[in-house]
């Protein structure tokens, strides 16, 4: 194996139709740009990652444009020529000439960990250390923005079985609002189904003190980055201050972020999302610090495609995921880009094992959906 070396990496940017328009408090997302990844190396071994974010600039300071700009201009001639096999040597030198463009880092760690899984006949998970599981519980975002189509939506996916825990996506309206769309969604599903909220950073904390207060009186399971990410101590305030437990998000973004937090009790729960933290390793480094504090562990998503959410998976199953996963992304898509899509029944999605992530691009549907 020695001497393998990256030839190069190539990036697109594939624009994917979804089943719905889908609500957040910052954006409407009506379609998914993502950039897909291609790492070549000299023994003929391709690994594929995914960068994807939502909304263009709306959620945060990555666009998939100014990705794939990255990738070309920074990224693909720096590592060109080095050593296929020492990945942290290779992310590592990436820290060091290319600062933040963490969504971008995470895509160049999960291509070089598939190319090392297929070179070496094993799973990403495996190289990770190993999964503790080959399903992942996954929930179901409700987020038509419309009570009765949600409430219609929900009693549909328990009567086929599909799901059995759903996230509601509020802030975008007055928030009394919301929270009689959030209870009336409760009130109908019943108190045996978990209802989570993410409220996207849209409240200020004295809104959050009286809306968490009714929703926590309403049964809600879990409240998700209910104020802006960088208010770190009003989200202590408000762990400390109710039963419900309240869920870091976009404020656990990164392994700094994770150990801050950790410090001052700033949530009860993290949300790990690869693309925040820049990669698969470093989703590990923040569980270990939320574990050494008694903090839960929940697998976020940035609604990535197949392979992203693949990427997610096989970290995500090496960790005691006590809040289950939100890895649904692929299921908002009418179309994909790999030969053979996800598995999701029974509350759950079935984990490819095959080497490496354990899935293939499908280059028809890559071409047929690529950006011109």
């Amino acid at each position: 194996m020695k001497g393998i070396h990256i030839q190069r990496i190539e990036s697109v940017i594939v624009d994917l139709p979804t089943i719905r328009p889908h609500h957040l408090s910052m954006a409407v997302m009506r379609n998914q740009a993502m950039v897909i990844v291609r790492l070549f190396c000299s023994d003929g071994i391709e690994g594929i990652g995914e960068a994807t974010t939502i909304g263009g600039l709306s959620y945060g300071d990555e666009s998939p444009e100014g990705m794939k700009l990255t990738l070309d201009t920074y990224i693909a001639p720096l590592l060109q020529g080095k050593s296929a096999l020492s990945i942290n040597a290779l992310m590592a030198l990436l820290e060091s000439h290319i600062k933040g463009n963490n969504f971008v880092k995470s895509a160049i760690e999960t291509a070089l960990l598939d190319a090392q899984g297929k070179r070496l006949g094993v799973s990403v998970a495996t190289l990770l250390g190993g999964a503790l599981t080959h399903t992942l519980p996954v929930l179901w975002t409700l987020a038509s923005g419309d009570t009765q189509k949600d409430i219609e939506e929900a009693h549909a996916l328990l009567k086929e079985g599909r799901h059995n825990t759903f996230k509601l996506k509020i802030g975008r309206h007055e928030w009394k609002t919301d929270v009689r769309h959030v209870s009336a969604i409760k009130r109908a599903v019943g108190p045996d189904v978990k209802v989570t909220v993410d409220v996207n950073q849209a409240w200020t904390e004295s809104v959050a003190k009286q809306g968490i207060a009714m929703l926590q009186e309403d049964g809600i399971d879990l409240i998700e980055q209910p104020i802006i990410k960088t208010n770190f101590d009003g989200l202590a305030r408000l762990t400390q201050y109710f039963k419900v437990p309240i869920m870091a998000d976009e404020a656990a973004g990164t392994v700094s972020d994770a150990f801050k937090l950790a410090k001052i009790g700033g949530g009860s729960v993290f949300a790990l999302k690869i693309s925040k933290a820049g990669g698969l390793t470093n989703i590990q480094k923040q569980a270990a610090i939320a574990q050494a504090a008694g903090i839960s562990l929940y697998g976020g998503t940035m609604l990535e495609g197949t392979v992203g959410t693949v990427a997610s998976a096989q970290v995500f199953s090496t960790l005691p995921l006590g809040w289950g996963t939100e890895l649904f992304g692929p299921l908002l898509l009418t179309e994909d880009i790999v030969k053979n899509r996800l598995t999701y029944q029974n509350g759950v999605m079935e984990i490819p094992q095959g080497p490496g992530l354990g899935i293939e691009l499908d280059m028809n549907q890559l071409e047929k959906f690529k950006r011109k």
